[in-house]
């Protein structure tokens, strides 16, 4: 089984059908040979919740009920490790890391899942795990 962080944008993309990655994320998720174990953030979810409509949206707060997605969880101390993310991503006003961003980017140094669904290819072409390696974007 293959294991993925799950940012907002594919996160969105699999539950609005006019989306134009919809299609590709839903054969990601359905590609029978492997499978995925999918991990996301809480602020990811919110996030996606923000951007779809109130249908898809319950379809997609449902799914995460569910297991579709597994949430890494962290607590308030964790805040300091992705507050000094940001920071090291923020360079200006055109690289700026948001939050959630953050909170993937720590999960993936706490859960060593380098493979990432991702509509943010930009960015997470950027950030780096703290060995350096560089993540696989899907």
């Amino acid at each position: 089984m293959n294991a993925a962080l799950l940012d907002t944008g594919p996160l969105v993309a699999l539950f609005a059908p006019d989306d134009v990655a919809h299609t590709h994320y839903r054969e990601l998720l359905h590609d029978e040979r492997d499978g995925w174990h999918l991990t996301s953030t809480w602020p990811c979810v919110v996030e996606a919740s923000h951007c779809l409509p109130a249908p898809a949206r319950w379809q997609m707060l449902r799914w995460v009920e569910q297991g579709g997605v597994s949430i890494f969880p962290f607590d308030p101390v964790h805040l300091e490790d992705m507050l000094a993310l940001m920071q090291q991503y923020t360079d200006n006003r055109r690289t700026q890391m948001d939050f959630a961003d953050a909170t993937l980017v720590w999960a993936a140094t706490e859960t060593a899942i380098t493979q990432v669904w991702t509509i943010d290819v930009r960015d997470f072409y950027r950030y780096r795990l703290p060995d350096g390696r560089a993540f696989e974007i899907l």
